[in-house]
């Protein structure tokens, strides 16, 4: 037993921040941050929405491709580390928003910017067990909230989405061929955000020192997210044993123009294969590429039988990859 996806759906908010928005609040310029992120502009929530409300719609677009409705769902996980609030879990909150008439689980899951390929293990090994049949998988992030638009080298980067797949058991091989796993702790102060948690609560000091926002070591990470990318793209391809000449596509998590350039190179993939929304998106975490996927499929860009291997690197330090053979066909709407 194992899981299939039957549908995709994404959410970006229609708000957008551009480089040129950026110039007018900070020391910065449209080819400075273009430059060294590929980023032209990001999505930003609106101030009345929260993450649960993309992610919402997000899982109602796959449902929709699937033919599905929310009370065919036995099973929702959010990979998140912006979360509507710290409990109860986003997930519970995208179960109350889809309005699905019975008790079923529901929960977030955090690693981060790898937080989706993490939930793919997750929900796979789930659906696998036999005790659930259909299972949503979202990453949705509000990561703007999270930002320090005093701190230029940060803030150019992100911004905010949900992707979601839904995933349904059904005997033989699934799509999911292989995941990958890895996380270096000893690392974990290169990307973070201090406060606002049980080691660090809110209070008037912490505030003052703005250690509710996101904080990142970028000259350090480059190096670390390529050569972590690159190994468990190839530890990926080893335990499926396909070539990277084999691949159809390389999805890799829309961090920054220059990484992905670099992983493609170090790994052989031409450009073609590796599709990208990056400019338009910003880095939006553990949305990054389930929003892809999404956007892949309905532009028919996706094939049945079309070999992905897609990878992550993120906070923790976190990193994934996985390998799906994918099996929706082409929408009728592409």
């Amino acid at each position: 037993m194992s899981a299939v996806i039957r549908g995709t759906g994404s959410s970006l908010p229609e708000s957008k921040l551009t480089n040129a928005d950026l110039e007018r609040m900070l020391d910065t310029s449209d080819e400075w941050i273009v430059v060294r992120t590929g980023i032209r502009e990001r999505c930003v929530l609106e101030a009345d929405q929260a993450t649960s409300d993309m992610a919402t719609r997000a899982a109602q677009q796959a449902l929709d491709m699937a033919g599905a409705t929310p009370d065919d769902v036995d099973l929702i996980v959010v990979a998140t580390i912006s979360p509507d609030m710290l409990t109860p879990s986003t997930a519970n909150l995208v179960q109350r928003n889809l309005r699905i008439g019975r008790p079923i689980p529901s929960f977030d899951l955090n690693a981060a910017f790898s937080g989706f390929i993490y939930g793919l293990e997750v929900v796979n090994t789930l659906l696998a067990s036999g005790s659930y049949r259909r299972a949503l998988l979202i990453g949705a992030e509000t990561l703007t909230r999270f930002v320090d638009y005093q701190d230029r080298q940060v803030c150019v980067l992100f911004g905010d989405g949900a992707g979601a797949v839904l995933l349904e058991v059904e005997e033989g091989e699934g799509d999911v061929l292989a995941t990958t796993l890895k996380a270096d702790p000893g690392s974990s102060d290169l990307i973070r955000i201090p406060g606002g948690a049980a080691a660090r609560p809110a209070s008037p000091y912490t505030l003052t020192q703005r250690e509710q926002f996101l904080r990142m070591e970028e000259r350090q990470l480059f190096k670390l997210a390529v050569q972590a990318l690159e190994q468990v793209a190839q530890d990926t391809l080893d335990k499926v044993g396909w070539r990277i000449e084999d691949v159809d596509h390389l999805i890799v998590h829309q961090a920054n123009r220059r990484i992905l350039n670099a992983v493609a190179d170090r790994l052989g993939v031409p450009s073609e294969k590796v599709p990208t929304n990056l400019a338009r998106t910003g880095n939006i975490s553990a949305a990054s590429i389930p929003v892809l996927l999404d956007e892949c499929q309905r532009a028919a860009r996706f094939r049945p039988g079309d070999r992905i291997i897609a990878v992550a690197f993120g906070s923790g330090l976190t990193w994934a990859g996985c390998a799906l053979r994918w099996s929706l066909d082409v929408p009728p709407f592409a």
